[in-house]
């Protein structure tokens, strides 16, 4: 190995043991592939599902992040660092998590980043918002609805004023990241770019088939507005037609304000609300309480930035989508 490439590898080593205040994770092989013709790593789940899917027997994929560990704080250790030297690519989601973005910029990995799909959504989210804004009289009430569609691209109005992620929770974007990490694969390993093209349709076709069973669920539903701890879920309200309401902003570890802890009381009341829906990886309490003193329901609605063991992303989005049909009363 070069020197230079020794000393930056031992750089980014030395900065990620360091910055001991969150969750340090270590190498985990997902795919187990000991023959493939790939190494690559996945920052998280969400694409991590995606590269497996993908890539079949062809491609060892490795989690950077553990599975059950927060991504947004991960450090990554030094031996999952080390690795990445001799990835052939690492798939991961740039200003999601900084650990990750770190050791990406110090090995210099070949990568390939999401976030062009947050940028392009979020773009076209707001054309289309500023478009029916113009072609509308200018009514207040149209305004508002728009400002809610744009929940994830603009600032929350409590505290975060980034874009939102979290672009999985819609299939029909996740089939996109699939075309991504196909032509990815098939660039690095042309002699097996049929194969990888056949399991991203065969992937493609799945998650068409899980959009639209929630379009058909979510089509008649006695109340369409969401109360979440936090506003994960931007992209899944914009494409099944549902209206987000948070405790916190997309942080999730912001603490919501008096205030708005006393609007949210105000529109479950009002709206006749019987779920307030929380998360497996942040603390619930405010929502507990919350639910408890309004006499409501709390269920679980899972944003898959991480799984436990023997779930995916297809069980995981459906266990969602009947947390949602029983919260908004779908028919």
């Amino acid at each position: 190995m070069p020197l230079s490439r020794i000393l930056l590898a031992g750089g980014a080593m030395t900065t990620l043991v360091l910055a001991g205040c969150a969750t340090e994770s270590t190498p985990e092989n997902a795919s187990g592939g000991g023959d493939a013709s790939l190494a690559v790593g996945a920052s998280f789940y969400p694409l991590q599902f995606v590269a497996e899917r993908v890539g079949g027997e062809d491609v060892e994929v490795v989690s950077l992040i553990s599975a059950g560990v927060e991504p947004h704080d991960a450090e990554l250790s030094p031996a999952i660092v080390r690795s990445m030297q001799s990835m052939d690519s690492v798939l991961y989601l740039s200003e999601f998590s900084a650990a990750v973005d770190d050791a990406i910029d110090t090995t210099g990995v070949r990568a390939l980043d999401a976030h062009h799909i947050v940028e392009e959504h979020t773009e076209a989210v707001a054309a289309r918002a500023e478009s029916e804004h113009d072609h509308e009289d200018g009514a207040a009430h149209d305004e508002d609805e728009a400002h809610e569609d744009e929940a994830h691209a603009d600032d929350d109005g409590h505290g975060h004023g980034d874009a939102d992620p979290h672009f999985w929770l819609d299939p029909t974007l996740v089939s996109e990241l699939a075309d991504d990490v196909a032509a990815e694969f098939a660039e690095l390993d042309p002699d097996n770019a049929a194969d990888y093209e056949a399991r991203g349709e065969e992937l493609k076709g799945e998650l068409a088939a899980l959009d639209d069973s929630f379009t058909q669920s979510l089509e008649i539903c006695e109340r369409r507005d969401v109360f979440v701890s936090h506003e994960a879920y931007g992209y899944l309200a914009t494409r099944y037609d549902l209206h987000q309401q948070g405790l916190s902003g997309l942080d999730p570890e912001a603490e919501p304000s008096p205030a708005r802890v006393r609007e949210i009381r105000d529109l479950v009341e009002d709206t006749g609300a019987t779920t307030i829906f929380t998360e497996s990886l942040v603390s619930a309490n405010v929502a507990d309480s919350l639910a408890e003193d309004v006499g409501v329901s709390t269920a679980v609605l899972d944003p898959l930035e991480s799984i436990t063991d023997g779930d995916d992303y297809l069980g995981v989005m459906t266990r969602n989508l009947e947390a949602l049909r029983s919260g908004l009363d779908c028919g």
